[in-house]
């Protein structure tokens, strides 16, 4: 035994088992209690906004437009200039977004942590970063790594001459990596792209919520689909990812081109002679990583994707280059001399190739990738280039905008930004929401929905169903704006259509008479029926309120981009549309973190919409019934606790559902779902759920139920912070 350390740790701890992998199929609520504030080194008390406040924004900018001209001899700049490198770090920030589950985005600096940093597609960002750390240092917590990187993107794009189209600052950083979000199952970067799509040769089939096409890029291949080139084939997968990144065609075109107009592609050298990526490299590179081992290893000697060349003669500069270059020359697929495929020109005048980053008196070959072949063979792409190139002023706008988009999609709605740079312009994108009366009557307001007549669990799933759109992914959905009345969400069978409108033409009228706006009275129908229901339990407390909230229309509603709010799941209302690869609790977890929710307080609120009969009512109401472990329906009591963990009853599988029997008798006393028994099965749910069941804790039950739901109602209210 001698020498041997008495304690685990370090990297012995990675090849220890956790208990997830002792148990694969255990429920894990990781993701519910990331990002805890034991890991933030500012403390409780720092707040950003405020910070912000302080921060001399000219300077900044006048500190980054000399950063991004002063090449640094650690890691010199190409051509004297940082522009692509620092487009590429927001680029690649930003592009990890997703609209499927708002995942991803720029909006937290998780570009710092793995596996992000690691990405082989996020190659030398850490250099990007590392430049950046001057900067960040001098101007401490007033700036956070987020909007730093994102800025620095931006204000390459100005420094190259393009006039942007704005930018909010805002953006919070956290402190670890997230547990929530899904990369791919795959188990090795850059795996074939085949285990993501039911069909590679059909882009739509790709797995969701997942948008690039291979483990470890950001979006395609630039090689072409599995490394091999097709162009044809590789628009294809572009159009479908960038569409899942909530863009268009043009948009798409005028992010290739503009994104392409500055920097290169580094493919100087053997990609082996690269050091691990920096999660994997000695602490001797101090976080850096694909160090070159062999050579300068720098300038002209850069290694990252494998290709090698710029893609216009000045890639330094904003202008119609790219489309000059693309559509002024027939393309052949060459290799570059780290071995990847690439397009060179077949035949190019000397003064029209870019110089030599180092050197200015040496002419380098321009290059294409395959997406950059795409949008020019594909009929479309090629349509929208030929636009462009007739209307350089055009194209300019559609870029800023575009970038713009990009960059702050993830921030959700406009009253978040902060800033002197920040659009007045409302976006559709931005989901807008006219601000709401709050000098009406609240009381007035409550008397009439208390008359209307409308049951208490029309009034909660109502309240319900319009605020559980909210993601904290992305700031989307929630109850303000009362898109709930609006396509497409108006006809989504989660919301129980005819129910809906029946109780929409309840509430619609009370509202106009109020001088309230219909977001308001759907959210304070529901807290009058939740008060309703705490009232039957004998107990006494009043719901909070923020009035304010306003009504959008279907002007301001980009409705496709609301068709992936539509739920597929709500384990709160016991309701599933459909069989899904993933079991119904584990899509609870995921709709329980992105309402923000921590376990306990979806704990509390199953139970006690449980009591309260919330349960969705589907077509054939066969699970109406479902985990209503009461006899007194409609009351807010812990009844649904009490009863699941109560050891005078047995717990039966019947099919599809479970059934709950008397230990004595055998008669069925309750049935149940698998969302329901998972608060007894799961030792951590139990654990809450026998916090809940003890007699001492009916008034705390009430209490947690009323704080959980209000946060809920909530939490799209901006405003409010």
């Amino acid at each position: 035994m001698s020498g041997k350390c008495p304690v685990m740790h370090g990297g012995n701890t990675a090849a220890s088992k956790s208990n997830t992998d002792w148990w694969p199929n255990a429920l894990n609520l990781d993701i519910l209690h990331q990002h805890d504030t034991k890991t933030n080194p500012l403390g409780e008390d720092f707040n950003y906004r405020e910070a912000l406040e302080t921060l001399d924004v000219e300077a900044l900018k006048a500190d980054l437009r000399q950063l991004i001209t002063q090449s640094q001899e650690w890691w010199p700049a190409d051509w004297g200039s940082y522009v692509g490198m620092f487009a590429r770090v927001a680029w690649h920030a930003a592009g990890s977004y997703r609209l499927a589950d708002g995942r991803g985005g720029g909006g937290t600096g998780n570009q710092r942590f793995a596996p992000l940093n690691s990405w082989p597609d996020n190659a030398n960002t850490d250099k990007g970063r590392r430049l950046l750390w001057p900067i960040k240092k001098k101007y401490g917590n007033k700036i956070s790594w987020a909007d730093l990187m994102i800025l620095s993107g931006t204000m390459a794009y100005e420094v190259a001459g393009l006039k942007t189209f704005g930018f909010a600052f805002g953006r919070e950083d956290i402190w670890h990596p997230e547990k929530d979000t899904y990369w791919g199952a795959e188990k090795e970067w850059l795996a074939p792209s085949d285990s993501r799509y039911g069909d590679v040769a059909k882009p739509d089939t790709m797995h969701n919520p997942l948008a690039a096409v291979q483990m470890g890029l950001i979006y395609v291949n630039p090689e072409g689909v599995n490394g091999q080139s097709d162009p044809l084939k590789t628009a294809a997968q572009v159009r479908e990812t960038f569409k899942r990144m909530a863009m268009n065609d043009e948009e798409t075109v005028a992010l290739t081109a503009g994104g392409h107009t500055i920097g290169k592609c580094h493919g100087n050298g053997t990609p082996g002679d690269l050091s691990p990526e920096p999660e994997a490299a000695g602490p001797e590179l101090q976080g850096l990583g694909w160090m070159k081992t062999k050579g300068c290893g720098i300038g002209r000697d850069t290694l990252v994707s494998g290709i090698e060349g710029a893609w216009t003669k000045n890639p330094t500069q904003w202008d119609m280059g790219y489309f000059e270059m693309l559509f002024g020359h027939e393309w052949a697929l060459r290799k570059s001399p780290a071995g990847a495929s690439q397009w060179e020109p077949v035949d190019i005048k000397e003064e029209d190739m870019p110089v030599d980053v180092e050197d200015p008196s040496i002419r380098c070959m321009p290059i294409m990738t395959d997406a950059d072949m795409a949008i020019k063979v594909d009929p479309i792409y090629n349509a929208i280039c030929q636009r462009f190139m007739a209307d350089p002023a055009y194209f300019d706008d559609v870029f800023a905008r575009a970038w713009f988009k990009l960059t702050h999609r993830d921030m959700g709605p406009k009253v978040r930004y902060a800033g002197p740079d920040v659009p007045q312009e409302d976006l559709i994108w931005q989901d807008p929401v006219p601000a709401g009366p709050a000098d009406y009557d609240v009381d007035a307001l409550k008397a009439r929905i208390i008359a209307s007549g409308l049951s208490i669990s029309d009034m909660v799933n109502t309240a319900w169903d319009s605020a559980r759109t909210y993601r904290g992914s992305d700031m989307r959905g929630g109850a303000n704006g009362a898109r709930i009345r609006l396509a497409p969400q108006n006809q989504w069978e989660g919301n129980e259509p005819e129910r809906l409108a029946r109780v929409l033409a309840v509430l619609e009228p009370i509202a106009q008479a109020s001088g309230a706006s219909l977001a308001d009275t759907i959210v304070l129908a529901g807290n009058v029926g939740i008060e309703q229901a705490i009232k039957a339990a004998g107990l006494s407390a009043t719901v909070p309120f923020a009035p304010g909230r306003g009504d959008a229309t279907d002007e301001m509603t980009d409705a496709e981009s609301f068709e992936v709010l539509e739920p597929l799941a709500d384990g709160f209302r016991n309701w599933q549309k459909d069989t899904y690869v993933v079991s119904p609790e584990e899509m609870l977890l995921d709709r329980t973190q992105l309402l923000g929710l921590t376990a306990a307080e979806m704990t509390v609120l199953v139970g006690g919409m449980r009591v309260l009969g919330t349960n969705h009512v589907g077509t054939n109401h066969t699970n109406i019934r479902h985990g209503v472990f009461t006899e007194r329906e409609g009351a807010l009591t812990n009844d649904f606790f009490v009863n699941l963990v109560d050891m005078a009853n047995t717990w039966h599988p019947a099919g599809d559902h479970y059934e709950i029997r008397d230990r004595q008798t055998g008669q069925v006393k309750w049935t149940a779902s698998r969302v329901d028994l998972v608060f007894g099965s799961n030792s951590i749910l139990r654990a809450y759920a026998e916090i809940y069941a003890q007699d001492d804790h009916v008034e705390k039950f009430a209490r947690d139920f009323i704080a959980a739901w209000t946060k809920v109602m909530n939490a799209d209210r901006f405003d409010l912070a």
